[in-house]
């Protein structure tokens, strides 16, 4: 792979990975809740989610989805009915007093919930597909082409969890009112529901 070509990827993955969706609200929105640390779990369920699609599209699995009927959109369906529980809960949460305990979560629960949010967008998968072969040398050989790209693709999307769950610790002192925080959960449920109708209302 020449370097310009690595070089431009890393350019254009810093930009798609910087931008909000799903995974970065859900890791700010854990960070705000449990801390840096505490979120540590469901940003490992996000980037095996990624990590997972990305290794897929490198594979070729893509072809499952155009190859059976229907399936992309059962996957639609259910990743736009996730990503709607997740917008719903957070608007029916109850804000919690700044003193109060936070109820503790099994980092296996949290991380359960991180690959749910990650895994819940199949459109990721035909993205992938259709991105990553553009930075490829056709001329040698793939594989370790597709490795690095996926590799550099994770390390980025890294790089942004630890900076948005920075950014949900300054946001969490600010959050010590219930009302401020009823406002912050009530706008991250709105963003989630707005994420929800956005895949149902998506086509291939």
């Amino acid at each position: 792979m020449p370097l310009h070509n690595w070089l431009l990827f890393v350019a254009a993955v810093i930009v798609l990975c910087g931008t909000p969706g799903p995974n970065m609200l859900h890791v700010l929105s854990r960070s705000v809740a449990l801390g840096w640390r505490g979120s540590l779990p469901a940003m490992a369920g996000c980037l095996t989610a990624l990590v997972g699609v990305l290794a897929a599209s490198a594979a070729g699995l893509t072809a499952l989805l155009t190859a059976v009927p229907g399936l992309f959109d059962v996957l639609r369906y259910a990743g736009a009915a996730y990503l709607a529980w997740l917008g719903f809960r957070a608007l029916t949460t109850r804000a919690a007093s700044a003193d109060a305990p936070l109820p503790a979560l099994p980092p296996a629960r949290l991380f359960r919930g991180g690959f749910l949010v990650g895994i819940s967008n199949p459109k990721l998968l035909l993205f992938a597909t259709a991105f990553l072969p553009q930075f490829v040398d056709q001329a040698r050989p793939q594989a370790p082409q597709f490795a690095i790209l996926v590799a550099t693709f994770a390390l980025v999307e890294c790089l942004w969890y630890a900076a948005y769950a920075l950014g949900g610790r300054s946001i969490a002192r600010h959050l010590t009112r219930p009302r401020v925080r009823r406002w912050f959960d009530r706008a991250t449920g709105g963003i989630f529901l707005g994420f929800s109708a956005a895949l149902l209302a998506s086509r291939v």
